[in-house]
């Protein structure tokens, strides 16, 4: 009989949040495999998961495998068997591969060649028998961050295991592990329904548990959140943030999630607001409420797994938790505003900022001086360097107060605070606020180019300070996040700080030289650039600009990550708006280019010149001057627009001309005029990257 139902879930002590996420998503796949493997077929596999259960729901099942009989040809019955009609190793090796014996080895005659076939019969089974097997396997096929053991057992699991359920339709299956055997019970939530519950077949599972107050997936917990949420800000007016990565994990801290407003005392609303916010989602997994108009309120959001008749008492335990946090953030607030920021500056002397690259100070006067550099090559006012060498000076100083030691994803934040309150011009004080910015892909860029400089001085400081040392990143690991703070600063470069990479990462290395750290120089700066060309490759792919696009460009010598950019998207865009033009420029810079003979030279005799290599060569030569200029104003679409004017006269030239001819001066000559043409391009693109089946 076919279309049985599985049900198997495993019990346990509440598991971690983000473990349990991750442990269902591998679920699905492990019970999919398994089953294949096994050929068993199969309609649906579901996968349900709380904080207390793990589930795997099994749809169409049939009672029985199908038998199969399986035929595999092996090697010539001469290589497979000796003289004396022995198996040979290749006989042998052969039959076990296909899990047959070797004396069962079948002789079969193809066109006058015998040859041996293993015939594999594999009979009906019976799937019940089946289950229990795979079943255990899926126990300890899960792969967990940490596992542990309990009570005297050695079996392991992310958190001790209490039941086992495993039904086949309404048959119990025989599935054990850690001393557990399954059987036909399962469990409700702890508080609302903590008895056993009776399944009395495997597809009332899910049901039985939802009347037992267990929301048994993911997306129904956030969606009953997020309903929870809206009807609450509709009563109130008030408007909740629910950041993905905090809700994500308060999904899967409950099984029936239920959630409640509580209120804290007002005068801690006069602790800046992140710290507030930090103290509530990171420490409490509390959702903030804020007012229309953004700021701050003294009401919060608690999702409980309680029982919601004990609303009050929930509130209130949790209410005098927040208290106690924010009590401590007020009061380190408080303290550290009794001193000046600045005065905070050598108490980083005593934090590490890499072990061969010293402390957080010396992090700072690196920092400094490569603001320093950085506002002369971008040619800042003198008020704004001032301003950035402030800010690079101060931006680190919040990582020893009080506040940052408790909280430390509000670093930077604070130190702005602090610098405002210790009389810090209004440009210092956002710089301080911005200089981890951009934190991650999409993240919102330092405000002004004060703030980029700082931003840039201390995320190049570090790649730089870390290649020199040997951490640079490889393969996946980038313990550091280097690649991050590399893509940081060309998202920076590319919206318009006016500086150069290249020497700015000069100047980084230099101050490193400065302070006594032993490296090969040259070595490492051409280890940076290359790193920095990397991560604006990925960029731009990531941006939908072709490869050859990309490496048309960076076949042209060109290494600032802005001019990469730059170049490669007008090169697309010129690309795009006329495909065929520029396809045919691509290909005849790609003829001229292997007809040349570089050392040939430029310099033609124009007395030799047809008609039609003299059109080309007048073309050429209006637009070395017009190009020159074009890529001097960074105005590459002009640029490629006089490249392009010369796809007429060359397609004239290659009709026209026969570049090989047998007159050695008038071959010679007719090499100096590709030399030109080619050397046009060279400062642009290397459009032979582009052509045709390059």
């Amino acid at each position: 009989m076919a279309n049985k139902t599985l049900a198997f879930e495993i019990g346990t002590e509440e598991l971690p949040a983000f473990d349990l996420h991750a442990a269902t998503l591998q679920l699905s796949d492990l019970a999919k495999d398994a089953l294949k493997a096994a050929r068993i077929p199969f309609e649906t596999v579901e996968i349900f998961s709380t904080p207390r259960r793990l589930i795997v729901m099994v749809q169409g099942l049939p009672e029985f495998t199908e038998a199969s009989t399986e035929v595999f040809r092996g090697p010539a019955a001469k290589i497979a068997f000796d003289a004396e009609g022995n198996p040979t190793k290749a006989a042998l090796g052969f039959a076990r591969g296909k899990g047959v014996d070797a004396s069962a080895l079948e002789r079969r005659d193809e066109n006058g060649v015998e040859y041996v076939y293993a015939v594999k019969e594999t009979p009906a089974l019976a799937v019940k028998d089946l289950l229990p097997g795979i079943l255990e396997n899926l126990i300890t096929g899960i792969s967990w961050p940490k596992s542990q053991r309990w009570g005297s057992r050695t079996e392991q699991f992310s958190r001790p295991v209490r039941w086992l359920l495993a039904l086949l339709d309404e048959e119990v299956l025989p599935v054990e592990f850690a001393g557990l055997c399954a059987g036909n019970t399962t469990r409700g939530h702890r508080f609302l329904a903590g008895e056993e519950q009776i399944v009395p077949t495997a597809s009332q599972l899910i049901d039985v548990l939802r009347h037992a107050y267990v929301v048994p997936s993911e997306a129904e917990r956030e969606e009953s959140i997020r309903a929870q949420v809206a009807a609450i800000e509709e009563k109130t007016g008030l408007h909740a943030e629910l950041p993905a990565k905090t809700l994500a994990e308060v999904i899967n801290l409950a099984e029936y999630p239920t959630v409640m407003v509580g209120e804290f005392d007002e005068s801690f609303l006069a602790v800046p607001k992140e710290i507030t916010v930090d103290a509530m989602l990171v420490h409490q997994r509390y959702f903030p409420l804020f007012g229309a108009d953004g700021s701050l309120t003294n009401k919060f959001l608690v999702t409980s797994n309680g029982n919601p008749e004990f609303e009050a008492n929930i509130i209130d335990g949790n209410q005098r938790v927040v208290a106690a946090r924010l009590y401590d953030a007020k009061f380190f607030y408080d303290e550290d505003l009794k001193r000046p920021l600045e005065s905070y500056v050598d108490g980083l002397d005593e934090v590490v900022f890499q072990e061969s690259l010293g402390t957080m100070k010396a992090k700072t006067d690196r920092m400094v001086k490569l603001a320093q550099h950085l506002s002369v090559d971008a040619a800042l006012p003198e008020e704004d360097a001032r301003d950035a060498a402030r800010a690079a000076l101060l931006c680190k100083a919040d990582l020893v107060t009080g506040a940052v030691v408790e909280f430390t994803s509000v670093q930077g934040i604070m130190g702005s605070y602090y610098a405002a309150a210790a009389g810090e011009t209004p440009q210092v004080v956002q710089a301080i606020a911005d200089h981890y910015r951009p934190r991650f892909s999409g993240d919102d860029l330092p405000e002004s180019t004060v703030g980029k400089v700082v931003a840039m001085a201390d995320k190049l400081d570090t790649i730089c300070g870390l290649f020199a040392v040997g951490q640079a990143p490889t393969g996946s690991s980038d313990p550091f996040a280097l690649r991050r703070a590399a893509i940081g600063i060309v998202a920076m470069l590319e919206t318009g700080l006016p500086v150069s990479l290249e020497k700015a990462i000069e100047a980084a290395l230099a101050t490193y030289s400065e302070g006594g750290l032993a490296f090969d120089k040259e070595a490492v700066r051409s280890e940076v650039t290359d790193f920095f060309i990397t991560r604006t490759k990925v960029m731009l792919r990531d941006s939908a600009i072709e490869a050859d696009t990309i490496d048309a460009v960076l076949a042209a010598g060109v290494v600032e990550p802005s001019e990469i950019i730059a170049r490669a998207r007008a090169l697309e865009s010129a690309r795009a708006e006329e495909p065929e033009n520029f396809d045919d420029l691509a290909t005849a810079y790609a003829r001229a280019n292997n007809l040349r003979d570089a050392e040939a030279g430029t310099d033609f005799d124009e007395g030799m010149l047809s008609e039609v290599e003299h059109a080309l060569t007048c073309a050429v030569v209006q637009a070395e001057g017009r190009i020159a200029r074009a890529l001097e104003a960074n105005d590459y679409n002009a640029a490629l627009k006089e490249l392009a004017s010369l796809r007429k006269p060359v397609d004239l030239f290659f009709e026209r001309i026969m570049v090989m001819d047998e007159d050695l001066q008038v071959r010679a000559n007719r090499m100096k005029i590709l030399n030109r043409f080619v050397a046009v391009f060279k400062d642009v693109a290397d459009f032979g990257k582009m052509a045709k089946g390059h």
